[in-house]
């Protein structure tokens, strides 16, 4: 990380403040991006949730990070999940881009990665994260049905404390993504519980 933080130290004082030759909007928006994220990432490595692990694999692009989630409690207790957050280059301004990794049976999350986070806890009231069908309520999403889309305001601590608590107090059979495993939930939740650790077992080790 300090790398990053060096480097953006060093090329603001080798453009000054009177370059000859301004960069480009997008350049400028890379590197707003950037000096946005080197402060950003030390606030979240700074409080992170004991179920959660970041891994950035070139500490050169902190936009481009990969969460492990490993819920301690209910449902998805011993399962590790797998999640990959891209921030593009007009970040904050619009969101970051979140898939899940690991097949899951979730109400919240698809089979193909897709997520819908809903609002439910009072410390993480009208987080929401990237979802589509049902559930269009989202902080992932710049608008939102409900306006409580995506806002400059928002952190990359608001998204992993929210797809940490996806597994727990977020976790929303009432308004899901995935239709299907929340009727199978409401139907048998001993069979949904069945299959919750079967998929645990299969692709979340």
């Amino acid at each position: 990380m300090l790398t990053l933080a060096s480097k953006l130290k060093r090329d603001d004082g080798v453009r000054g403040p009177r370059a000859s030759n301004p960069a480009s909007d997008s350049t400028r928006r890379v590197s707003v991006r950037d000096k946005l994220l080197v402060k950003e990432v030390a606030d979240l490595e700074a409080n992170l949730p004991c179920t959660c692990k970041v891994n950035f694999p070139d500490p050169n692009k902190l936009h481009y990070f990969q969460l492990t989630v490993t819920p301690d409690e209910g449902y998805y207790q011993g399962g590790k999940f797998q999640f990959e957050t891209e921030v593009p280059d007009a970040y904050n301004m619009v969101p970051p881009k979140v898939k899940c990794l690991t097949r899951i049976w979730h109400p919240n999350i698809t089979e193909t990665g897709e997520i819908c986070l809903r609002s439910g806890s009072s410390a993480l009231r009208n987080l929401n994260v990237l979802g589509a069908g049902k559930g269009m309520n989202s902080l992932l999403r710049e608008h939102s049905i409900d306006g409580t889309g995506w806002a400059p305001t928002r952190t990359l601590k608001d998204i992993v404390w929210g797809l940490n608590s996806l597994f727990t107090d977020l976790l929303n059979f009432d308004d899901p993504l995935n239709i299907e495993a929340a009727e199978h939930h409401l139907r048998d939740k001993e069979d949904f519980r069945n299959k919750v650790e079967d998929y645990i077992k299969r692709y979340a080790r």
